[in-house]
């Protein structure tokens, strides 16, 4: 079994990924949470003050109001990066990802993140704000636009966990993973480049 812990640095601004409707959320995103008893805490951990942020897309937060991610969310971070080095075969930088048959399941039961509330430390002087975006899409109607908000925490801002590999072997690919953070990130709209990161593993 290998451990590792890493702090991981956002070279990029942040955008949450909840939807801050306790509605939706208990709906929709709570019910992917790893099982039944994790809904309510799923859900207590977005708030809502306002008709207007339940369009937002937001982070949960930690006991004392800091922003955090919960563990499955780097989880599912990894399940994403290495889909897409499984798709990049023959080159060096892929080569372990692509080793692993049945992605899902390895990271789902092989490879754990700690602890469960990962808090987000934002830089000195560093503050929560939102970002809104135009949202396209086609319609039997015609192209629509609607706008969307996202609470956001500045580049800079830092995470620190531990990922535990059950099988040794599996080591080499979440390295893989964590450096495929320099090209796509965490959060809402990664697909723009937000929430790339950088890292360093502090110990091993």
């Amino acid at each position: 079994m290998k451990e590792l812990t890493v702090r991981i640095t956002f070279t990029e601004m942040v955008l949450g990924s909840a939807n801050n409707n306790k509605d939706v959320h208990a709906e929709f995103i709570a019910s992917k949470a790893p099982d039944a008893r994790t809904k309510g805490e799923e859900i207590e951990a977005i708030g809502v003050e306002a008709e207007v942020e339940k369009q937002m897309t937001v982070f949960p937060r930690m006991e004392d109001g800091n922003p955090m991610f919960w563990d499955y969310q780097i989880k599912g971070f990894f399940k994403e990066a290495c889909q897409a080095l499984q798709r990049c075969k023959g080159e060096e930088f892929s080569k372990e990802s692509c080793k692993i048959k049945a992605y899902k399941k390895i990271i789902d039961g092989c490879v754990f993140v700690e602890p469960r509330k990962i808090p987000i430390h934002m830089p000195e002087g560093g503050e929560m704000g939102t970002l809104q975006r135009p949202l396209r899409g086609q319609t039997a109607q015609g192209e629509r636009i609607a706008l969307t908000t996202s609470e956001t925490v500045p580049a800079g801002s830092e995470i620190e966990c531990k990922i535990i590999c059950l099988n040794d072997a599996h080591e080499k690919a979440v390295i893989e993973w964590l450096d495929y953070g320099r090209f796509k990130g965490i959060g809402q709209w990664r697909n723009a480049s937000f929430g790339r990161f950088r890292y360093q593993i502090t110990d091993r």
